[in-house]
């Protein structure tokens, strides 16, 4: 090797043939070859031109030298000779023993990717008003505008508020007796968040935010066996108060932890979650987009980062990679789909050692069975040794339940490489696994391999939950915060990156990010604090010249006006109608599908058949989760797009969700249930059955003019007629 070939050397070679593209003024896709960082650098594909001392390994060698048959340069003129081929591998051979200055990519300075600060509770005017720190970081800013916060929200209104929030059902009438009696909100919210409805309504945020449903999607939406589990694993987790560290590192890496059991490797069903393409028409490509779903996903989920824009190239906004995005793929490629074919399958759930003497049952069924099989063969039947053993294996042995979720057949983890434009066909260097190189200043140590698996995904998790990292507990309250309040702290919730939108109160998002943590990561407490802020308990009363300075409420004068989802209005219809199913967990139920969504179906009763009435009036959240079918109730009502991670439901007006609420079967089916109740309950008498309808829906009775109102309406129509018009009321469909 030429030790002493340095980029003065090849300087002249490369301006006569590649500086015209790859120079100051072009620097085609991002690559400059002007000057020896640029060359070091390389493009806007993250791949750097030249790796020094592996000119073999190098892009510039592979593209000039035509080893690469989809790249050739230079792309017009002669090609470069031999000799000129062999100089820019000497130079790159010997920049192995040369210093090379790495420039930071723009952004490391963003505020999200400083480490959390522990913020001071700041002082204010107004110290009455104060009943949590959070109080004192909104009030704060408010006074500092000369503003004050809207007053105190009715009883009835916070009632109803906190059931919609916490369970998704509104309060019943014995639960606004007892309020009355004793309005003591904080009671009600620790009663709430006891309750097993509270992990149903809480579940459903995470399982958007997972792309949960129960088909793979694609043109055959194949059925994922037993994914429901997930589901229930989720609901299971908030109703336990799970810590969400751990919450993490069961989804992530569940079949890693010290004591795995079949809850935890259900868990890990997150990584298969995502569609799948069950005949794709290039396989090598459709690996990768996998991963690349696991990989987006996560980084969206527990960093707020879109780390998926790095696969082809570097991030165009963001100081991310696609070393960072390989890296993170590299954790995951140790997984793989359990299948025969196109058909997934399953896999025992339990402990290891659960699974190990499962294994070795089988092979011992299998030994038997080929035993049987010989003697059939030499005598035309078997002995009778041979069934009994397998009989008595199978009587002392039963199976293992089954879930849904990869793993790791190999104890090898198999070589990662970042590829040249996203494409499986072009691998360029090697990838060790690594998190994104601006959260971190040294990386956390990724073992070779561990006892069960690589460990891979076991040292993301613990990094993730690491203080060392700035984003996780940043990201997480946030999302609590928007689920409370309709928008987070930071209004774009899985985007904390530097086209994400700033915080409006960073303090507080770092005091909240600091207490969560001191406080066991504990979602039940996040929430009680939070619930016992005047902040959450202030009224929608508008202010005029508040609205016109602050009409989207970044300072928080005022509770913001949101739309219930989907779920909770169809739970709210079915426990006012009375016809509510409190069943909870086990295999999805499958809510009426009008005929005209299935005309397009070539087979619609095998694709989706009804549940009887009562196992489709169970709540919502147990309702199956078809990607190419989604009942049009909830898809108009606008339910999350299932194929991505969804951190933030749209909420649209448009007619079809009036003609839906207004015309629908199951709605129309709720209001003649409601109406019978109202009968059973209200008696015969008009006014009192409109009295009842106004509390079980809106916890509060009617004004005298909407009594008189409706009074007159039930004189010309049915009782089920007016039911139908208070399940439409915009208050029933909004939390207050």
């Amino acid at each position: 090797m030429a030790a002493g070939v340095g980029f003065n050397d090849v300087k002249p070679l490369l301006e006569r043939r590649c500086t015209g593209c790859h120079g100051a003024k072009t620097a085609l896709h991002g690559l400059r070859l002007d000057t020896r960082e640029g060359a070091l650098k390389g493009g806007e594909s993250g791949v750097p031109s030249i790796l020094p001392g592996k000119s073999a390994e190098s892009l510039l060698i592979r593209y000039v030298s035509g080893a690469d048959k989809e790249i050739v340069m230079p792309p017009a003129g002669p090609k470069l000779t031999a000799e000129e081929i062999r100089l820019l591998r000497e130079w790159i051979d010997s920049e192995q023993a040369a210093p090379v200055r790495v420039e930071r990519p723009k952004g490391y300075d963003h505020w999200s990717f400083q480490p959390i600060r522990k913020s001071n509770v700041p002082e204010v005017k107004r110290k009455d008003w104060i009943r949590t720190p959070i109080d004192a970081f909104v009030l704060a800013k408010l006074e500092a505008k000369g503003w004050q916060p809207a007053h105190a929200a009715q009883p009835h209104q916070l009632l109803r508020r906190v059931h919609l929030d916490l369970i998704g059902l509104p309060p019943t009438l014995a639960e606004q007796s007892a309020f009355a009696r004793k309005p003591d909100l904080d009671a009600v919210a620790k009663d709430l968040l006891g309750r097993a409805s509270h992990g149903e309504r809480w579940g459903r945020h995470w399982l958007d935010l997972v792309r949960f449903a129960e088909s793979n999607g694609y043109e055959r939406d194949g059925t994922k066996p037993e994914a429901y589990k997930f589901r229930d694993y989720v609901i299971r987790a908030f109703n336990q108060d799970k810590p969400f560290d751990r919450f993490m590192a069961e989804q992530l890496a569940g079949d890693e932890l010290d004591g795995a059991n079949e809850e935890t490797l259900i868990a890990t069903g997150y990584n298969r979650l995502g569609p799948w393409d069950d005949e794709p028409a290039d396989p090598a490509e459709d690996r990768f987009d996998q991963l690349d779903d696991v990989v987006s996903t996560t980084s969206q989920v527990f960093l707020g980062l879109t780390l998926g824009c790095a696969r082809c190239h570097n991030h165009k906004f963001d100081p991310l990679t696609a070393q960072d995005y390989y890296s993170m793929v590299a954790i995951f490629n140790v997984l793989e789909r359990p299948r025969r074919g196109r058909t997934e399958l399953t896999l025992p759930v339990g402990t290891h050692a659960a699974i190990e003497r499962e294994r070795a049952r089988d092979a011992r069924l299998q030994q038997q069975a080929a035993m049987a099989a010989a003697q059939t063969q030499l005598f035309g039947s078997p002995l009778r040794e041979p069934l009994e053993a397998i009989a008595a294996i199978k009587r002392t042995e039963p199976d293992l339940p089954r879930g849904y979720f990869l793993h790791e057949p190999k104890s090898q983890p198999p070589k990662t490489h970042l590829l040249v434009r996203g494409k499986a066909t072009r691998p360029g260097p090697e990838v060790p696994p690594a998190v994104p190189a601006v959260l971190v200043k040294q990386q956390p140590e990724f073992p070779e391999t561990g006892a069960q698996s690589s460990q891979r995904r076991l040292t993301l998790a613990r990094w993730l939950a690491s203080r060392d990292n700035p984003l996780t507990a940043r990201v997480i309250v946030n999302r609590v915060w928007q689920f409370h309040f309709g928008e987070g702290l930071v209004r774009t919730p899985s985007d904390f990156g530097t086209l994400g939108q700033r915080p409006s109160h960073p303090e507080l998002l770092d005091w909240l990010a600091t207490w969560f943590m001191d406080n066991g990561w504990s979602f039940k407490k996040l929430h009680t604090l939070i619930l016992a802020s005047n902040t959450y308990r202030m009224s929608k009363a508008a202010n005029e010249s508040y609205v016109a300075e602050d009409p989207e409420n970044r300072l928080l004068w005022r509770f913001p006006f949101r739309r219930l989802e989907a779920e909770a209005i169809r739970d709210s219809m079915l426990a006012v109608s009375g016809r509510l199913n409190p069943k909870m967990y086990g295999p999805s139920m499958f809510p009426e599908v009008p005929e005209a969504a299935m005309a397009g179906s070539s087979d619609p009763d095998k694709i989706w058949k009804a549940s009887p009435e009562d196992e489709r009036s169970r709540r919502t959240v147990y309702a199956f989760l078809k990607r190419s079918l989604i009942v049009p109730m909830l898809e108009v009502l606008d339910l999350c797009d299932t194929s991505r991670t969804s951190a933030q439901r749209l909420t649209t007006s448009v007619a079809p969700q009036a003609l839906t609420l207004f015309n629908g079967d199951f709605v129309n089916a709720q209001a003649r249930h409601f109406a019978d109740r109202l009968r059973r309950e209200g008696g015969a008498d008009p006014a009192k059955q409109i009295d009842l309808a106004y509390r079980l829906t809106l916890a509060r009775p009617p004004t005298a003019a909407e009594s008189a109102k409706m009074l007159k309406f039930v004189e010309r129509e049915p009782l089920e007629q007016l039911a139908r018009v208070i399940l439409n009321l915009n208050e029933f469909v909004y939390t207050d």
